[in-house]
């Protein structure tokens, strides 16, 4: 029985000490939240302004012939895979791999780490990726369209719908859509003609909508990880409830063997 009480207290110190964890980490992601959701609200804006001239762009009949319009003959499918950083995030980054796996065909490019560690080398981090980095990717992906290596473009990120769901999904980026009904532009003057600034806008376009999916993505996963850590902080605290309960039954069950020897011993003699 001793053995017993002794294998329950190394139990529940051992849960204890996840718990201490994991309301750490907790405190942590919740410390974030705030400034990952002004980061996304921010380049949420930057990727709607960038958005609407393209927008206005397309509308011009000239800018049927921009490449990034036309397309090309490859086949070939190219998909920016946005992931964590590191884990504990509950399905965060599961769901985004499972996304991924509905397109076996498609070539990768990761940031992130657990992303990187997946698909090979890439941005090794998604919380730090800037602006910079973004435009970086941004040119030599338009490089590779307009030879044709690969004819589409798209984003696996993760949205960010409120703190408690997100959900993972696919953004596809070129070659541009033009909707038929799209009448933008039409009072706008562009110099030295649409066509020329379309394809000089491209380069800054993608790295709008990327850098929006990366700030919404990292948004996703800090509440991921509030949330993964909010439920391992209960189940913790309900384990250990019920792990102190055993101990004292446990603990009740010597005291009373050993009071019953007692008694027996004494009237024995």
């Amino acid at each position: 029985m001793g053995a017993d009480t002794k294998a329950l207290r190394t139990r529940i110190k051992s849960v204890d000490s996840t718990l201490h964890l994991t309301t750490a980490m907790g405190f942590v992601a919740a410390s974030k939240i705030r400034r990952a959701t002004e980061s996304m609200n921010k380049s949420r804006q930057y990727s709607k302004a960038v958005s609407q001239i393209v927008k206005q762009l397309t509308a011009s009949p000239e800018c049927r012939k921009s490449p990034y319009i036309c397309g090309n003959d490859s086949h070939k499918t190219k998909i920016i895979v946005i992931a964590g950083d590191r884990g504990l995030a509950g399905g965060y980054n599961a769901n985004v791999f499972r996304l991924a796996k509905t397109f076996p065909d498609a070539e990768f490019v990761p940031i992130g780490k657990r992303a990187c560690e997946r698909f090979g080398s890439g941005f090794m981090s998604s919380e730090y990726f800037s602006l910079e980095d973004g435009a970086q990717l941004s040119k030599e992906l338009c490089r590779e369209f307009t030879e044709g290596e690969f004819s589409r473009l798209g984003i696996i990120y993760t949205k960010a719908i409120s703190v408690m769901t997100q959900e993972a999904d696919i953004k596809w980026i070129l070659p541009l859509t033009v909707e038929k009904k799209s009448s933008g532009g039409a009072d706008t003057i562009f110099e030295p003609d649409e066509l020329t600034i379309l394809n000089t806008a491209i380069p800054e376009y993608i790295n709008g909508k990327l850098i929006g999916c990366v700030r919404e993505s990292f948004c996703a996963e800090v509440a991921a990880r509030r949330m993964a850590m909010d439920s391992a902080g209960k189940n913790a605290r309900a384990m250990i409830d019920d792990l102190q309960l055993q101990y004292n039954r446990a603990r009740q069950g010597a005291i009373t063997q050993e009071i019953t020897e007692i008694v027996a011993g004494a009237g024995e003699s």
